[in-house]
């Protein structure tokens, strides 16, 4: 039998009123899991989007190892969010385990819809980015696909004038890129999103973390020197004509793709590009590429961001034991190893990205191991519950001051003063 059930959105949405009679739309804290008698013989569900379903053959081994059996409902990413919190007013658990993307860590602990985890000290040190998934002390969800943020610059293009290493300084890049564009190497060298979407808040704030070591101050709102210099800086690269005004209606990874095209001379963005860079057929400069840590003030940035995807417990779930035990095996070693060879997932453990660096399995890893041991949170007390707010004032602001709605210090100022006010609120 399939383990793999593709359940439709009717299918799932009955699964969810009958939970809610069954438990007798029993509170979200309710100590009313099937704990009690051991978790053999339990049956869980998982909520994940397709590029993070395990193969039946694993799935098989871990009922095999527990006794739990796994129904896996595959549901697209941008709809997983919709059905935790529907599930949530009732009280009903939309699954057992839930795909729980970073950004949504602040308003997920605050509306208490996930169970606080318990890791290992080996564990929590073997998974950097639990970092963004951790919040007042608590463990809340598990990554188990990483993606980090490493710089990459095209050779050829710097070392045609005469940078024949990778920059460590954002003023190395900027003297760079100018010489580059001068010289007609490349129109416009440097990619970025600026579109009015979450990839320009994210790129901003890798930017600033880069630049000045922080975004965000311990009070939740937003550092003002920080923000309005990587704001500065990104409008003095509009100004000069160093990026293409294009960006401000294209789409994150199509601003990122510049770089394969030779388009773009540098860029900063997801680890796939890593791989993507030696791919024929998505990269059309394969060997021009190469990917290196971020630049900082003085020499190469001391961290990056992550925006990884992780699992986590549903805190109406009556099956939180089975459903602990089954996060613990998906984001172990072995199954890190496994899901890897089956999805290409990144992994989120150190020793396991390591081991698959040393054996050969990731080839051509350029930074990947060092940039993954730099991973910081952005936000002092984990990822805020008002992110999505705050995300969609800076991609707007950002976006207006790309296009000459706003000078930068206006659009920064109008973002500082609007996120406050939300931090505020808070």
């Amino acid at each position: 039998m399939k383990l793999i059930q593709k359940l439709t959105a009717a299918g799932l949405a009955a699964l969810m009123t009958a939970g809610l009679a069954a438990c007798g739309a029993a509170p979200a804290g309710s100590a009313s899991a099937a704990s009690s008698s051991g978790t053999a013989g339990d049956e869980i569900t998982f909520m994940i989007p397709d590029w993070g379903v395990p193969s039946d053959e694993l799935l098989a081994q871990f009922r095999k190892e527990t006794g739990i059996n796994v129904v896996v409902n595959v549901v697209d990413w941008d709809s997983i969010r919709d059905k935790i919190s529907v599930g949530a007013v009732g009280g009903a658990a939309a699954a057992d385990v839930v795909e729980v993307d970073w950004s949504w860590a602040g308003e997920f602990a605050n509306a208490g819809w996930l169970e606080p985890l318990t890791l290992d000290d080996d564990t929590v040190k073997d998974i950097p980015t639990l970092a963004n998934f951790t919040i007042d002390g608590k463990i809340l969800a598990v990554p188990y696909a990483n993606d980090y943020r490493i710089a990459y610059y095209n050779t050829k293009h710097f070392a045609a004038v005469g940078c024949n290493e990778a920059p460590k300084t954002w003023d190395e890049v900027y003297d760079a890129v100018t010489k580059i564009k001068a010289q007609g190497v490349c129109q416009y060298p440097y990619a970025i999103p600026l579109n009015a979407a979450e990839a320009a808040t994210t790129s901003l704030t890798c930017l600033t973390i880069a630049r000045s070591g922080l975004i965000m101050n311990d009070d939740g709102t937003l550092n003002q020197d920080a923000v309005q210099d990587s704001m500065s800086f990104i409008s003095t690269l509009l100004q000069k004509g160093l990026i293409d005004p294009s960006l401000t209606t294209t789409d994150g990874q199509d601003a990122y793709r510049k770089v394969l095209s030779g388009e773009a001379s540098f860029m900063v963005g997801p680890t796939s590009f890593v791989a993507r860079s030696y791919d024929p057929e998505q990269c059309s400069i394969v060997g021009d590429v190469a990917s290196t840590l971020l630049p900082g003030k003085t020499d190469v940035s001391a961290a990056t961001t992550a925006l990884p995807e992780a699992v986590g417990v549903l805190a109406a779930s009556q099956h939180k034991e089975a459903a602990q035990k089954f996060v613990e095996w998906y984001t172990s070693p072995d199954i890190q190893v496994a899901m890897n060879k089956e999805q290409s997932a990144i992994p989120t453990r150190t020793s396991v990205l390591s081991q698959l660096i040393g054996d050969g399995t990731i080839k051509n890893p350029g930074v990947m191991l060092k940039a993954s041991t730099m991973i910081a949170s952005a936000y002092p007390n984990g990822v805020p519950s008002y992110y999505s707010e705050m995300s969609n004032i800076m991609a707007n602001d950002i976006n207006k001051m790309a296009t000459g709605a706003m000078t930068a210090d206006k659009a920064a100022a109008e973002m500082i003063q609007k996120t406050d006010a939300l931090a505020k609120g808070n």
